[in-house]
């Protein structure tokens, strides 16, 4: 091989080594169209994070914090209460409330149900691995969905909450039911 051609090959080498170093810092500059990216290592999904999200939170119309806002839902006497995550969709449901609506069985795992007003998606990662005992909204649906089994990764799925108690009640409810959800006061 000629003198020539390996300081070529080694040049170019060179050269992409170090636009490969550069693409890197630029793609998480510019995922979403933001300076501010953070990435959930859990799911892998990229969540958009504003400055001005946490100091703005209230100019929502709604509830201004939700670090201990709790939600019961009610069915035959029987509740389940759960915690609300701070989050536009957690606030956009908490501003819907109080809400009746019936639950279905869907695939063991979870209970889930139809809202006749779709919530917003503002700010949501593009999916979420849900554990038992979530409370979450399923944006291309458009419904809520309280997990009592294992589900995987789903796309469009936004967590709303933790369930605190009567998890273990979700199970056992074979029919449709309906359930009161109202601010727990």
């Amino acid at each position: 091989m000629g003198k020539g051609y390996k300081w070529t090959l080694l040049s170019i080498l060179a050269t992409s080594t170090f636009l490969t170093a550069c693409g890197s810092s630029n793609n998480e500059k510019n995922i979403n169209g933001n300076d501010n990216v953070n990435t959930n290592s859990s799911t892998n999904n990229v969540v958009k994070t504003d400055k001005t999200d946490n100091q703005n939170s209230e100019d929502n119309e709604g509830l201004n914090n939700m670090q201990d806002v709790r939600v019961k839902l009610t069915c035959n006497n029987e509740k389940v209460i759960v915690k609300l995550y701070d989050n536009p969709t957690s606030r956009d449901f908490f501003d819907q409330l109080p809400l009746t609506v019936t639950f279905k069985d869907y695939a063991n795992i979870e209970k889930i149900s139809v809202l006749d007003q779709r919530l917003t998606t503002k700010d949501a990662p593009s999916g979420s691995d849900p554990s038992v005992g979530d409370f979450a909204y399923f944006s291309p649906w458009g419904n809520i969905t309280l997990f009592y089994g294992y589900h995987g990764l789903s796309n469009g799925l936004i967590k709303l909450g933790k369930i605190e108690s009567g998890v273990e009640k979700l199970k056992s409810i074979n029919d449709d039911f309906k359930v009161t959800i109202e601010n727990l006061d």
